[in-house]
């Protein structure tokens, strides 16, 4: 029987501080940072600005409830306001933690404020978006009653909403703020989206847990996509220094009016040409032409040999 500690003994902090400073001294070092790193953006400071974005662009479902209706643009203007100028706070940090200097400068704060002010100039743009995402979720899910019903339920649409945003500030000098809202969607909806993908008007996330976009997939319209779709990269291309080669496309492009049902794995940058169907837990490599119904090989009563396993998944939709 192993000995009892008393519930008063020392639990030995001060080692374990003394250990962990050691090793964050060796990261430091090793990263060629003897100073105090800067701070990152905040995920606490995100979240709240995305609610704030969210609010002022959807004041009556995911805003404040008891305001007069002559009060909206009042409401959805010091909302803005509101994350906008935190927005810049975080991006000035992010700004400086890559621009390696000691102290944050205004540099960082100016360059902060010019994206805000361009992402800002875009959120109606979002706004109109996200409408045609919503409004393609309730005409294609007859368990949806209303528009609203979607907006304020559906997971698939509050990580689009996230995506979209992030989408933004991802091409505009601010891509680890983006990468970091992008995940705030995903822990919160299991729903990965990385914000450098290309996303078409009214794409449908129907359920969505599960569902993995990969930074350079490209989208069209009237996409459909169900839970646990993988939207991936097949290999990773080595450079000469034997790191991976980033922001190499490859990932795939998905062309206007395709469904992918739940489970389908599709890898690399090949072409699911429009109006395609693939069927439920789908492993696909090899883009397929315009109007395809891509289906699991038939296996209980028939032996597909390797060779042919191309012709006997890949059929054409007449």
């Amino acid at each position: 029987m192993s000995e009892s500690i008393p519930a008063n003994a020392p639990l030995g902090v001060d080692a374990i501080v003394r250990q962990l400073r050691e090793i964050r001294d060796a990261s430091l070092h090793k990263r060629n940072r003897d100073d105090k790193p800067p701070k990152l953006p905040s995920r606490d400071a995100l979240r709240k600005i995305i609610g704030g974005l969210a609010a002022a662009m959807f004041p009556n479902r995911l805003g404040t409830t008891d305001f007069a209706a002559e009060g909206i643009d009042h409401y959805v203007g010091h909302t803005l306001d509101q994350a906008l100028n935190l927005l810049v706070e975080q991006l000035a940090r992010e700004l400086h933690f890559v621009s390696g200097l000691a102290a944050q400068t205004q540099a960082h704060r100016d360059e902060a404020a010019a994206i805000v002010r361009r992402f800002g100039a875009a959120v109606p743009e979002v706004r109109a978006l996200l409408d045609t995402d919503i409004e393609a979720a309730f005409q294609g899910d007859p368990a949806a009653r209303t528009s609203d019903e979607v907006l304020v339920c559906y997971p698939g649409v509050w990580a689009i909403l996230h995506y979209r945003l992030a989408h933004l500030l991802y091409g505009d000098s601010a891509p680890l703020t983006a990468r970091m809202i992008a995940e705030l969607a995903h822990s919160e909806t299991g729903i990965d989206i990385h914000p450098g993908a290309r996303i078409s008007e009214r794409f449908f996330i129907d359920h969505g847990t599960g569902v993995v976009i990969g930074e350079t997939t490209i989208i069209g319209e009237r996409v459909r996509l169900y839970q646990a779709v993988t939207l991936g990269a097949k290999r990773f291309q080595e450079g000469d220094n034997g790191m991976l080669i980033k922001g190499a496309p490859r990932h795939p492009i998905v062309e206007d009016d395709v469904v992918i049902y739940a489970g389908a794995t599709i890898l690399g940058r090949i072409t699911i040409g429009k109006g395609s169907i693939i069927g439920g837990n789908v492993w696909l490599t090899h883009s397929v032409p315009p109007g395809s119904n891509v289906l699991q090989a038939q296996m209980r009563n028939t032996t597909v040999e390797p060779k042919h396993l191309i012709e006997a998944i890949y059929q054409p939709r007449i």
